[in-house]
């Protein structure tokens, strides 16, 4: 047996909130979790629109349905997506650092004096910092929310992007998924980064905070 591959066109899809003109004080781009779908991610982030950001919320080229097939049928036809999984993953991480880059000079190159804030919840937190390590992206702030740095990045290239960058890791006190072994594995990559992210712990589970979310505004 031998694996081949095939390159095509390949239409993806993103969503926006705001207005993105000369009154535009901010662009985010918002990367969102495992099983999440864009369109209702990006509601998240209505706070931030009387304060003149633009957001931009890209959707994980993979789709699956969330609940398990039993007994010949769905619980519900509730449909999530996702950035990669362990299978072909170097393959997928390629796919999506293409498509964000598309989104982005489609975006960004607009109005390029304006700042820019990278934003990944969860699963998404490793894919906006891929993006932003391996691209031509120049954001101001990278914001992980929820989630951490992929220990397989390239430090001596990340620590070159970031050390003049604002960086921030935010988490809810009760959130499962940040307990002392991932915030240990995070406190270690930053190190090898030679870099200290700013802290912000709120009262919450694995979810946004608007009050901190708007701070940023």
């Amino acid at each position: 047996m031998q694996e081949h591959d095939c390159f095509f066109d390949f239409r993806a899809r993103y969503y926006t909130l705001g207005n993105l003109d000369t009154n535009t004080k901010q662009i985010w781009f918002v990367l969102h979790g495992y099983g999440q779908l864009a369109r209702y991610f990006i509601h998240k982030f209505k706070v931030l629109i009387p304060h003149n950001v633009y957001v931009v919320a890209p959707e994980g080229l993979s789709k699956f349905y969330l609940d398990a097939v039993e007994s010949g049928g769905r619980a519900s036809n509730r449909v999530g997506a996702t950035w990669m999984t362990r299978e072909d993953r170097l393959r997928d991480i390629e796919n999506y650092l293409r498509f964000l880059d598309a989104i982005g000079e489609r975006q960004a190159a607009r109005f390029p004096a304006v700042p820019m804030t990278v934003f990944g919840f969860s699963q998404g937190a490793a894919t906006a910092s891929r993006w932003m390590m391996t691209r031509n992206l120049h954001p101001d702030r990278l914001i992980l929310w929820a989630g951490i740095f992929p220990p397989d990045m390239d430090f001596q290239q990340g620590s070159a992007v970031l050390k003049n960058k604002e960086t921030y890791f935010v988490y809810g006190s009760d959130d499962p998924y940040i307990n002392d072994s991932r915030k240990s594995e995070m406190k270690n990559i930053a190190s090898k980064l030679a870099i200290e992210p700013e802290i912000i712990v709120f009262n919450g589970k694995h979810e946004i905070n608007e009050r901190v979310l708007v701070s940023f505004a």
